[in-house]
């Protein structure tokens, strides 16, 4: 093992600089309030859950799981992901009545990551969990409230795809036969590589018709009009209810008023095991990954006791803000530079400013080596120096 340096972090750990921080604050902030407009109320779940539970229950693969021991011997997890903990609170405490709930949160969340990969180890999400609603319009909820949250963040170029999980296992099983054989070309389409798909469906030992179908199958991207080409890929109309429910949910985005937000793409996977039914995701801008992502997971909540459907999403916080760029401002910040016999003065004038809901520093000029240096980090510039009146100047 290699000495660390003195000032190395851990893999995929960051650090968060005030400018940074300010700029998520504000976003997360903005997309809270979205939320809670629409009925969503936050919660916190703990940091460190237990292996056994939701490590076990998480889609989210071991080997990228941060685990510890505490002193009765348990191994304990950073918690991967939101949703697992979140199901495990709604199946023991808050599904008491036959009632769905809507909860949000906003937390960091911990993925181990390799080397060479280059991604963080520690990143915020905000999103929302509709749990004990299986309704085709608690999906179209949850993608018109990301929507909504993405526009109130100040993010308008995004993209938003629709696919449907069970439409793509079932349609693949049905053709292949095993879940290995339908795990093996879903890898394909989770890393986007259609070439791969295609030659791999090409080695395939299968008739000429199935071969045809699986490759058509690469061609349900786009608006309402896929849908019945959906149906037509079909044998004996296995899979079409999944089908029809997204022409269902499409209609439900157009009484939203947000049916050009929306485009279909059946091809869209996860590797999120626990998704079940309608997922999406979002793409912003140059942004190489999803910022948002989304979907139905009626199954999870039985891992924890409970029968219930529920949908949700989760926003990058990191992603979203490399999507907006530079477009977020920061709210400005003053200084009153003051010299000791006008203290009492700087001081008072300060909690005048910050009353009225202004930034305001307070520095004694004679801590400041370079004046000008100094200076040039703030908006506006106050001088409470000597025996002179007050100079204001940026």
């Amino acid at each position: 093992m290699s000495r660390l340096f003195m000032f190395e972090k851990p893999l995929g750990m960051r650090d968060t600089l005030p400018e940074l921080f300010d700029r998520k604050r504000m976003v997360r902030a903005s997309i809270e309030k979205e939320m809670e407009r629409w009925g969503y109320r936050f919660i916190e779940t703990p940091t460190l859950e237990y292996y056994e539970t939701v490590g076990s229950a998480s889609a989210i693969l071991d080997q990228q799981l941060f685990k510890l021991l505490d002193q009765q011997g348990h191994t304990l997890v950073l918690r991967p992901d939101m949703t697992t903990p979140i199901a495990r609170i709604a199946a023991s405490r808050l599904l008491k009545k036959d009632m769905p709930i809507r909860l949000a949160y906003a937390a960091n969340v911990f993925r181990a990551q390799q080397r060479e990969g280059g991604r963080p180890a520690e990143f915020e999400q905000i999103g929302v969990e509709c749990i004990g609603d299986c309704t085709i319009s608690a999906d179209a909820e949850g993608i018109a409230l990301i929507i909504s949250s993405l526009q109130e963040a100040g993010l308008e170029d995004f993209k938003l795809s629709v696919g449907h999980i069970g439409f793509a296992h079932t349609f693949f099983l049905k053709i292949l036969g095993t879940e290995e054989r339908v795990e093996a070309l879903k890898r394909f389409l989770y890393e986007k590589n259609y070439v791969g798909y295609r030659e791999h469906v090409n080695g395939l030992a299968l008739s000429s018709i199935d071969k045809q179908r699986l490759l058509a199958f690469l061609k349900l991207r786009g608006g309402i009009e896929i849908i019945e080409l959906a149906i037509s890929l079909l044998e004996n109309d296995e899979g079409k209810e999944d089908v029809l429910q997204l022409q269902q949910l499409f209609e439900m985005m157009v009484d939203y008023g947000l049916e050009e937000k929306v485009k279909f793409d059946l091809t869209l996977v996860s590797h999120m095991s626990y998704y079940t039914g309608i997922l999406f995701e979002v793409y912003a801008g140059k942004v190489g990954f999803p910022i948002a992502s989304g979907g139905r997971y009626d199954q999870l909540l039985q891992k924890f006791g409970k029968q219930a459907g529920a949908t949700g999403f989760a926003i990058r916080i990191d992603r979203l803000l490399e999507a907006l760029g530079d477009d977020i401002e920061s709210s400005a910040v003053s200084c009153i530079f003051f010299s000791p016999e006008r203290r009492k003065e700087a001081f008072q004038y300060a909690q005048e400013q910050r009353k009225l809901g202004k930034k305001v520093v307070l520095q004694d000029i004679n801590g400041v080596m370079d004046i000008d240096n100094c200076s040039n980090q703030y908006e506006d510039i106050t001088f409470l120096v000597g025996n002179a009146g007050r100079e204001t100047g940026i």
